[in-house]
């Protein structure tokens, strides 16, 4: 099969743990009384759900990043449209069940005199068509930034900081209340998801296993592309561009691709975490969040795909251990352990651990070859030439 070739064993694992949890933490959370030691709390099941969805964003920049060299430093932008446009379909699932009771117009929008609802709300009362928005806006974003800046050849730190330049700028955008999207308090005040209580914890667990189920994909997806030969053209732009344009490579049509699927990952990661959380503000603009998902990538590994998911949930566990336990030095204590792996794991957690294990069989061979050669020769064969 196409897919299966791509994958090796660490992938397969990798997929596994991801079917056992998406099984299991239900189990633990519908079906273990509520005394008992294996019963989970619904919080839990959304905190591991809302973990998801940050590895779905993690392995997003990885693809980019790891693979292509491209450093995007705006990529909260594309996670936070695809939530914005989540958000807008549970807005209008509300009706009349909001406090101004307006079965048209959110609560914002009563609140600010709005008369009508803007032309770019239609549609969002659709399910389908919310997830349209959510792949099309993030991605259209993409191609009409990624074509401009490639084109111009724009690479580097300069590629950096115009992404975070575009992300500043939505995030200046979005907080205004004449844009139409709840201005600084956002979307909020969820109801219903396709008919279903967004607070029960069926729907909860349903929402943890759609998002395990889009981090499967999304991982496949990127194991497909880096695998294949239009990988390693990506690798080959990464390691030497003009090299690769001079071989007659279109390396800005390569990058564009490349951007533009990462940037539509990254929208579903969106999309699956605002439901979790029950809210999408202009917050999740703000730069220091591109910048904490490149830490997650580097923390577990940059060009590894697992890694960068492992880094994601990792780093954000610490955080949230660390906000509860060391309320007062939790943003110490995670500067130290981001300074701790820049200095002791350069390659990050996982390619860290594979470099150790590539030594270890390298000096493992290296032995063995040394035995054999060390080895005097028997005689058994002449003795039985001479027979």
């Amino acid at each position: 099969m196409f897919i299966a070739q791509h994958l090796d064993r660490s992938a397969w694992i990798f997929l596994a743990i991801l079917a056992v949890v998406a099984a299991v933490v239900p189990a633990m959370n519908l079906l273990a009384a509520p005394g008992s030691t294996f019963h989970l709390p619904t919080y839990a099941v959304s905190l591991i759900g809302k973990y998801m969805t940050y590895a779905l964003l993690a392995l997003s920049v990885d693809l980019i990043w790891g693979y292509c060299g491209i450093l995007s430093l705006g990529h909260g932008a594309f996670f936070a449209l695809g939530g914005y446009a989540m958000g807008m379909y549970l807005m209008r699932q509300i009706g009349d069940r909001g406090v101004y009771a307006n079965p048209e117009l959110p609560d914002f929008m009563v609140f600010l005199n709005w008369q009508e609802l803007p032309w770019y709300w239609y549609g969002f009362d659709w399910f389908p068509f919310a997830i349209l928005m959510v792949l099309l806006v993030p991605g259209l974003l993409a191609f009409v930034f990624g074509w401009l800046a490639f084109r111009s050849r724009v690479t580097g730190v300069y590629f950096s900081i115009i992404t975070q330049a575009m992300t500043y700028a939505l995030l200046l955008a979005f907080f205004r209340n004449d844009m139409g999207f709840g201005g600084n308090n956002g979307l909020t005040d969820f109801k219903d998801i396709l008919g279903f209580n967004i607070q029960a914890p069926t729907t909860r667990s349903a929402l943890l296993a759609a998002s395990a189920l889009a981090l499967a994909i999304g991982f496949v997806i990127c194991r497909v592309v880096t695998g294949s030969k239009l990988g390693k053209v990506l690798v080959a732009i990464r390691d030497a561009e003009n090299r690769t344009r001079f071989l007659g490579y279109r390396v800005e049509h390569y990058k564009l691709f490349v951007f533009v699927l990462s940037a539509m990952m990254a929208g579903v990661a969106g999309a699956l975490y605002v439901p979790q959380v029950g809210i999408i503000n202009p917050g999740e603009f703000a730069p220091a969040n591109s910048i904490e998902i490149v830490i997650w990538v580097a923390v577990g590994g940059r060009g590894t795909l697992i890694g960068a998911a492992l880094g994601a949930v990792l780093v954000n566990y610490a955080k949230t251990y660390f906000t509860a336990a060391l309320p007062d030095i939790w943003l110490f204590a995670l500067g130290g352990l981001f300074i701790a792996v820049t200095l002791f794991l350069p390659k990050g957690i996982l390619g860290t651990a594979q470099s150790w294990w590539n030594q270890e069989q390298k000096q493992d061979l290296k032995t063995t070859n040394q035995k054999e050669i060390d080895q005097p020769p028997t005689l058994d064969g002449e003795i039985g030439e001479k027979a």
